[in-house]
Formats: C-alpha cells, sequence, structure tokens
C-alpha cells in the first residue's frame, strides 16, 4: 500500500510554475467532487417527497440514479487525483481523463474564485499535473512529430517580418528567442510553428498532426489547450512576461528543450 501511494516519479519542479505544486489541484478536484455530489443529492432530496405521490417506485429509482452518478464522481474525482500524485492509472479512468478535466476545471476555477484563490495559481498546478502524467506516460515519437507551438508575441513587436504563415521569414538577429528555437529545429529535427490564436493553432495541428505538442503560452492559453488538442498531449512550457502579457514574452531555453529531448525517440537525437 505503500508503494501503490508514492509519489508521482516525474515530480517536476514547483519553481518551473510559479512555486505552485499539483497539491492545489489534488485538493481543487477533492472539493469539486464533495461539492457536485452535495448538489445531486440535493436534487433527489427535493422532489423526492413528490416522487412517492406519483408511484411508490419512484423515489426509490430516482435515488439509485443519483446515487450512481454521486458514485461516478466520486469515482471520476477520486481516479485522476490519485493518478495526479501517484503518476499511475487508478481505478481505470485514464481514458476518462480528458473528458473529466474538461468537465471539472472550469468547475475548480469558479470554486477557486469563491474561495479566493488566484486563478492562475490553479492554472499552473493543472498544467504541472498535466505535464507530469504526460512524462510518465513514457510517450516517444521521431522528431518530425513533435510539434513546438509557439504565441505570436515571443516573436519580438519591433520585428518587420511575419512569422504566422512562414517560420523561417525569420532573420535570426537575436532580437527575440526565436533564433535559439530555430536553432533547436533545426538540430533536433522537430517541427515549429507560430500561431496567432486558438483558431490558427488548432488549424496547424490538423494540418501538422503531431503525435505530442510542446506548446509555449501563457497559462490561460495552455490550460485551454491542452484541453481542446486531448486526445493529442500538450505538454506545457509557460512562458516569461517581462513586459507583461502579449508583449515581448520570453521562453527558458533550458526548460523547452529538456521537454523536447524528453519526447523524441532517444535513437534519434544527435
Amino acid at each position: 500500500m505503500r508503494h501503490f501511494l508514492s509519489q508521482h516519479p516525474h515530480n517536476l519542479p514547483r519553481s518551473d510554475y510559479g512555486g505552485t505544486g499539483k497539491r492545489l489541484f489534488i485538493g481543487l478536484v477533492a472539493g469539486t467532487a464533495v461539492l457536485i455530489c452535495l448538489v445531486l443529492l440535493l436534487i433527489w432530496l427535493i422532489p423526492t417527497i413528490g416522487f412517492s405521490g406519483i408511484h411508490p417506485w419512484l423515489p426509490s429509482l430516482s435515488g439509485v440514479l443519483f446515487g450512481g452518478a454521486i458514485l461516478v464522481v466520486i469515482w471520476l474525482c477520486a481516479g485522476l487525483a490519485l493518478h495526479a500524485y501517484t503518476g499511475r492509472p487508478i481505478l481505470g479512468t485514464q481514458k476518462m481523463r480528458g473528458i473529466t478535466i474538461r468537465v471539472l476545471l472550469p468547475l475548480m476555477e469558479a470554486m477557486a474564485r469563491v474561495i479566493r484563490i488566484p486563478v492562475e495559481a490553479v492554472r499552473r498546478s493543472f498544467i504541472k499535473v498535466n505535464n507530469e502524467l504526460i512524462l510518465d506516460s513514457g510517450i516517444h515519437c521521431p522528431p518530425e512529430k513533435l510539434l513546438v507551438l509557439l504565441p505570436h508575441c515571443i516573436q519580438s513587436s519591433r520585428c518587420p517580418h511575419r512569422l504566422s504563415y512562414h517560420i523561417d521569414n525569420c532573420v535570426r538577429c537575436g532580437a527575440c528567442p526565436m533564433r535559439d528555437i530555430l536553432e533547436l529545429r533545426d538540430r533536433l529535427g522537430v517541427r515549429v510553428a507560430v500561431a496567432t490564436g486558438g483558431t490558427i493553432a488548432r488549424r496547424i495541428v490538423v494540418q501538422v498532426h503531431p503525435k505530442i505538442i510542446v506548446a509555449v503560452a501563457c497559462e490561460r492559453d495552455l490550460a485551454s489547450g491542452i484541453q481542446d488538442s486531448h486526445p493529442i498531449p500538450v505538454f506545457g512550457v509557460i512562458n516569461e512576461r517581462p513586459n507583461g502579457p502579449c508583449l515581448d514574452t520570453q521562453v527558458n531555453m533550458q526548460r523547452l528543450e529538456a521537454a523536447v529531448q524528453a519526447f523524441v525517440e532517444p535513437s534519434q537525437q544527435a
């Protein structure tokens, strides 16, 4: 049992996620599960008295239905929390993870607002858990099936060259991280693209059809991208914003390269 509940083998540094750990994510998952179960219980209790006037079996039948729904919520949330903590699929919920996250994350963000936890902290915790689970899956791919997806704000705002349609328009002057990213692409052979928004990002993913995406963006865009791209795994690298959001953003190249090399097949690396 102690080995069963041991912590995740790929425990990424909290410093990469603004000091936020996965305990926040697990705690909000548990709190959201309790809230959903209480709502379902109230929905069942309120009309139960009226049901008995229609048919004597209706209260029991509604109890079975709502009780089953409560058990499903507990099963999904407990499985997700244990999977996040241990790094191992628990209770057969791995295939339901995408649906569960898509439903739970907005509820978790709403709960965080009520109890005055910064939503960005919730998203950072979610991204950390997501990244650890992807690392634990052991997924690898040829370099041409890995897509590094970048936000347009990583390009210098003073640059006259448009990179969203053809990334090799970059003259590699060094005024922004694009020179280092293109050198990484040339060295490892991965695909790199710049997206100006969610719609363009989805179109790029459809065109490239990658096996895995390493995305650089802010917490909000990464959280939504992880949900939208499911079942394609997205490893999120949170950008740095020395000039504020969406203007001349930066990326830690060591973290980006480590993320790319973690998924490129070892035989394909130089």
